[in-house]
């Protein structure tokens, strides 16, 4: 970005928004309440925005999403309803624990302030570790992974601390957890409130058990929900972190958000003795290679098994004593999951690489084969599965490929010590008839992309991509006992009968890696834990018809929603470790933050009774409310509106109004998100909204707006790159305006959006520009035109301004931001510009303050400050806050067409002008431009030329008998071609006809029509001056295309203009302005046959800018014309000697003699070369 000169406009801006946002505090202008008297329709708007984290300090992404939330509360004010804006600060869950913790923790090791090794020194410490166990480097990982993005180049949390400002002795005190809930929460309210976000602050909160209100209605929810039989407990496969000692949730991960357990079927391959020299020593145990399959049903076709020969195993004994080999990663996995005697430990008897067990003897269930080998595959990754893969080569391509070069290359088999009766008897067993692929699916499609060797990795993903969805949901199986049945009918019941065999076992594994917050990867675990049933099938259905009526503003975020529930099962809602609520019925567990986050919408609709805006509830109650009296009786009388009075000490009409208060504003209108919230916290929203409230449809969720990411100058934000803003940073340097005017203009879908920095900037200077002219306008409104607003001009204005208001509205009421910035600001201030620019006549001082009036409501909900500032600039006396949205007058399309087409013309006027005066070509190269022409001839058509309307004809009865659609080109030449009057015309025709479709996309149907919808001659005439003053042109000439010659006719059709340039002769004549010390100066020009005083002053006025009013020009003559000219001037008596040239005047021009003549009155005088202008 290019460095700013100054900060006057930003400096400007700022000041506004302190004074505006002072003003509203005041006068409390954001603190709606609900109707002391319930009315039978609620004109009222919720809008809420999922609370963010308080671990740092808000940054630009935040305000993104929020600013939606921001955006549509200040339209729906200006649409006259009620409307509340409640904001919360969400504190529960493990990452300020974990920071706090690790803060702690660098200061017992290191200090305070700590001294840290340097780089060398923990890399040599690192070196000299003993390695107990096999660590697994993820070799796919090039660039900073998001865990360090998140923390930012530091891996220390001290470091991490001051990299926000903060002092050593202020650090430390972040190492008690609840400091943080003390410093952060205030600095986002006040970073919002600089903001200007239309919030009303007493109803805002901070969660935990820090705060008792709070933690007492999550308490309400959480036994009403078990009550309901919602919450169980059990053992669950749940992403887990061992180093934490709980489950991962998605808050409190830095990698892998939204990723689940996969589940595997673990295949137990039986090793035959003897053992390899490795194993030796297990002599007379079981060992079983185990590969983890997605597809359990193959293991009919097994020919062997692959083991990547340079990959580290582990041996380790499990829970029944036998012994299983796999990677370390996955014995972890495996270790969490009842698998091992003690939960968590791999007692690990041996450690091998791959090539250990090459060779090995396998028996192997199901397959026909009794014995089959190890080999070796070299493309097998470390963090997916086991490191040990079945090999079905009858229908998966990268076995028969490996296969088969083991089978094709001696050498190869030599090199890992493979004897041939290992592998060259193994041939593919058809186990599954696939439509199109036969029975040997893998080996089929291998020879039809010419698969060569496993390193065709671009072939090999394309088979694999043709065979195996196909193979899984169209194929029938072969194989006794199944054959008939489909694939996918038959993979749970072949799952079972190998597991109740005691062939196999369940084994899961996370989908992809998932790391925690506390840098440690995730394993699947088998936990006892308190969890919400989302699979339960009644509550799934109701979620569903919650989701069926439920606005979601776009399809992808409908069918993520959709998606979601389809798979959405258990969720764990408690762990032991972090800051929140305890469970009421068991204490030693939390709820975690993904779980105390689902309905807190309705809390926010009696929090400023209960805490009355202080953040942690600590403070006195307006109502003078005890924590302790809200029992759950309490809370149901408020929330449930069939629950009875309770018996409680708090004043009945206390209650009530509670409960009044909830009963008016709830449910929410519009809950506004990132689209990463649509799989986790917006589903459990409405999860929660239908079980606490089942029979009351009335208080679910009426709209959820997801927005995609934001990006920073097209670029991903992050804090190692720099390319970061926090809230406070944007504000400073763009003003609140200025940033929420990118912000508007950042993007409207659930794609990602992109805040451009030079957009803020520019913003800046448009929004200055803007209240500075409305300043220039008030103080020149006595020199705008008044009387009736009823020119071309005016009326093309109005119409247009009527427009932008209606599609703006409609932009506003779908939530789409950059639309009506574009049709409210941009759009809005061109028709403006625009109008500015043709109204010669001058601007109408009713319509520009009309103009002033709907620009400031249109922009108000997006720059809000200087909006309200540009209210009181109007002498309004109240607040623009409660203004009304403006009503849209009639709307003239045709009239709005013809000036567009007015401006087109204009536009194509100036390019055949620059193309007139373009020298022509000559070989020498030395050609002269042209003269600039002084007149120009415009032709319009009033009908089409006959080859053209033939053309038209054809194309509107193709678009009316196809029910709005052309047919392909092809069959329209064709049919031209056909046409006897056409024939000559071929060449053109089809570049008409394309020209035709192509408007026919831009316009709709009536570039069809076969002659215009306004009069192009009368449109032009009317602006015939400014068409004459902007080519810089003596006179502009407007006749039909009939009146001119054969080209013209061919060329000319309804829209499209044709035009011609020409100049007039004249004789050069001077200008001279004999009075002193006014800046303008003698002017040559021509004086051609027929000019007048005015023609002659309008081409003074182009060669002499600093004539600025032409009424006031006065043109005379000298009585003498050879002698008068050489006279000197007497000041005080410019006139003496000269004799004024009336209106009624006409100049002669004799082009031989190069002589001026001037006919006044019957008689003719001789003028000289030269004349005489006065400013009077």
């Amino acid at each position: 970005m290019t460095e700013r000169k100054g900060t006057a406009k930003l400096d400007f801006l700022r000041k506004i928004e302190t004074d505006i946002q002072k003003k509203w505090e005041e006068e409390k202008t954001f603190e709606s309440n609900a109707p002391a008297v319930a009315a039978e329709t609620k004109n009222k708007y919720l809008v809420t925005f999922p609370y963010p984290y308080m671990n740092g300090k808000l940054h630009l992404g935040h305000t993104f999403s929020l600013s939606k939330c921001e955006f549509a509360v200040g339209f729906q004010r200006l649409k006259g309803r009620n409307c509340l804006f409640p904001f919360g600060l969400h504190c529960t869950g493990m990452p300020i624990k974990a920071c706090a913790d690790k803060l702690k923790r660098e200061i017992e090791l290191y200090g305070n302030p700590p001294r840290f090794p340097d780089e060398d020194e923990e890399e040599a410490e690192e070196e000299t570790k003993t390695v107990d166990e096999i660590i697994i480097k993820d070799k796919a990982k090039g660039k900073k992974s998001k865990a360090a993005a998140k923390t930012g180049s530091s891996k220390f949390q001290w470091d991490i601390m001051k990299s926000l400002g903060l002092k050593d002795e202020d650090i430390v005190k972040f190492s008690n957890a609840e400091h943080w809930l003390d410093y952060f929460p205030p600095l986002a309210l006040e970073d919002l409130k600089r903001m200007g976000v239309k919030v009303d602050w007493r109803r805002s909160f901070i969660t935990t058990d820090v705060n008792p209100f709070y933690d007492s209605f999550v308490r309400w929810q959480f036994v009403t929900l078990r009550e309901r039989k919602k919450i169980k407990f059990g053992k669950r496969y749940t992403i887990y972190s061992p180093k934490d000692g709980q489950p991962c949730m998605d808050h409190d991960r830095q990698t892998g958000e939204g990723v689940g357990p996969q589940e595997y079927t673990l295949i137990k391959m039986k090793m035959v003795e003897p053992y390899p020299a490795k194993l030796s020593a297990l002599k007379g145990k079981k060992v079983f290679l185990v590969a983890a399959t997605l597809r359990p049903e193959t293991m009919f076709g097994q020919t062997n098994c692959w083991v990547r020969p340079d990959m580290k195993y582990v041996a380790f004994e499990t829970f029944s004593g036998d012994v299983f080999i796999s990677t370390h990663r996955a014995a972890r996995n495996m270790a969490y999951q009842g698998f091992t005697k003690e939960n968590g430990v791999v007692p690990v008897v041996a450690q091998l690489l791959g090539q250990d067990v090459l060779g090995c003897a396998l028996n192997a269930p199901l397959t026909t084969y009794k014995t089959i080998y190890a080999l070796p595959m070299l493309t097998i990754k470390e963090d997916k599965g086991t490191g040990v893969v079945t090999s079905v080569p009858s229908d998966a391509p990268d076995d028969i490929t490996a296969l088969r070069d083991l089978k094709k290359k001696a050498a190869l088999r030599e090199k890992f010590g493979i004897k041939d009766h290992m592998v060259l008897p193994f041939e593919p067993v058809p186990i599954i008839e696939i439509p199109g692929y036969g029975n040997l699916s893998a080996p089929l499609v291998c020879d039809e992309l010419k698969i060569q060797s496993q390193n065709d990795r671009e072939k090999l993903a394309e088979a694999k991509e043709r065979v195996y969805l196909k193979g899984f949901y169209e194929g029938v199986m072969l194989v006794d006992g199944f054959k008939g049945q489909k694939v996918q009918d038959v993979k749970k019941p072949i799952q079972k009968m190998m597991i109740d065999k005691g062939e196999a076992l369940i084994y899961m594994e996370p989908e992809k890696q998932v790391m925690s917050r506390s840098v440690d990867e995730c394993v699947v675990a088998l936990c006892d834990q308190w969890y919400l049933d989302y699979g339960d099938k009644e509550w799934k259905q109701q979620a569903v018809t919650a989701l069926e009526s439920l606005e979601t503003f776009c399809d992808e975020t409908r069918k993520n929603f959709e998606a979601t529930l389809a798979w959405l099962q258990e969720h764990a809602c408690s762990r032991t470790y972090g800051l929140g609520t305890r469970l009421p019925w068991d204490e030693q567990w939390l709820i975690e933050s993904l779980s105390d986050s689902t309905i807190y919408m309705a809390y926010y609709t009696v929090a400023h009774l209960l805490q009355g805006g202080v953040l942690n509830g600590q403070g006195p109650s307006p109502l003078g409310i005890r924590p302790e009296q809200m029992t759950r009786e309490v809370w149901d009388f408020i929330f449930l509106k069939t629950a009875a009075f309770p018996k409680t000490d708090i004043p009945k009409e206390h209650l009530q109004r509670l409960r009044r208060e909830f009963e008016y504003w709830y449910p929410v209108d519009v809950r506004v998100s990132g689209k990463d919230l649509v799989p986790n916290h917006l589903s459990y929203y409405l999860y929660n909204h239908v079980a606490m409230w089942p029979d009351d449809s009335g208080k679910w969720p009426r709209a959820v707006r997801a927005n995609g990411h934001l990006l920073l100058n097209s670029e991903k934000m992050s804090k190692s790159t720099g390319n970061f803003l926090t809230l406070t940073q944007a504000i400073e340097k763009f003003s609140a305006d200025g940033m929420r005017l990118a912000l508007a203009d950042a993007g409207d879908t659930v794609e990602d959006a992109n805040f451009v920095e030079a957009m803020a900037d520019a913003g800046i200077l448009r929004l200055y520009t803007w209240v500075e002219w409305v300043k220039e306008i008030i103080s020149n409104q006595n020199n705008l035109r008044t009387g009736p607003a009823d020119t071309f001009n005016d009326r093309v204005f109005a119409s247009e301004m009527n427009s932008g208001i209606i599609k703006t509205e409609q932009h506003y009421e779908r939530m789409m931001y950059k639309e009506a910035l574009k049709t409210g600001f941009f759009e809005f201030q061109a028709a403006k510009d625009k109008y500015r620019e043709l109204a010669i006549e001058g601007l109408h001082r009713d319509l520009v303050f009309q103009f002033i009036e709907n620009q400031t409501l249109l922009l108000a909900p997006i720059c809000p400050h200087l909006c309200e500032y540009t209210w009181t600039l109007l002498g309004k006396t109240e607040s623009l806050m409660k203004a009304s949205w403006p009503a849209a007058g009639p709307v003239d399309e045709v009239l709005i067409r013809s000036s567009q087409y007015l401006m087109e013309t204009a536009h194509d006027l100036r390019l055949r002008l620059k193309a007139y005066m373009q020298p022509a070509k000559s070989k020498k190269g030395d050609n002269k431009p042209p003269a600039k022409p002084s007149h120009c001839t415009v032709y319009v058509a009033k009908s089409y030329p006959p080859w053209q309307h033939s053309a038209l004809s054809l194309l509107a009865k193709h678009y009316k008998n196809n029910s709005g659609t052309l047919p392909d080109n092809k069959v329209i030449a064709v049919e031209l071609g056909a046409m006897p009057e056409l024939k000559k015309y071929m060449k053109r025709a089809m570049p008409f006809v394309a020209m035709i479709k192509d408007n026919l996309q831009k316009s709709g149907p009536r570039v069809l029509e076969l002659q215009l919808e306004f009069d192009e001659r009368a449109v032009l005439l009317e602006n015939i001056v400014y068409l004459t003053n902007s080519l810089e042109l003596e006179q502009i000439d407007v006749l039909f295309a009939s009146e001119g010659d054969d080209k013209v006719k061919e060329d000319c059709c309804p829209g499209k203009p044709f035009s011609v340039f020409r100049s007039e002769p004249g004789v050069s004549v001077c200008l001279l302005n004999p009075q002193p010390f006014n800046g303008l100066f003698s002017s040559q020009i021509h004086i051609r046959q027929g000019d007048t005083k005015d023609s002659i002053t309008r081409r003074l006025h182009k060669a002499n800018r600093g004539i600025k009013d032409l009424s006031k020009v006065k043109l005379m003559r000298f009585e003498d014309p050879l002698l008068g000219p050489r006279r000197v001037p007497v000041l005080g008596k410019e006139e003496h000697g000269k004799l004024s040239i009336s209106d009624k005047c006409v100049f002669h021009v004799d082009l031989e003699e190069k002589k001026v003549r001037l006919i006044d009155n019957g008689l003719t005088v001789d003028v000289g070369d030269t004349l005489v202008y006065l400013i009077e």
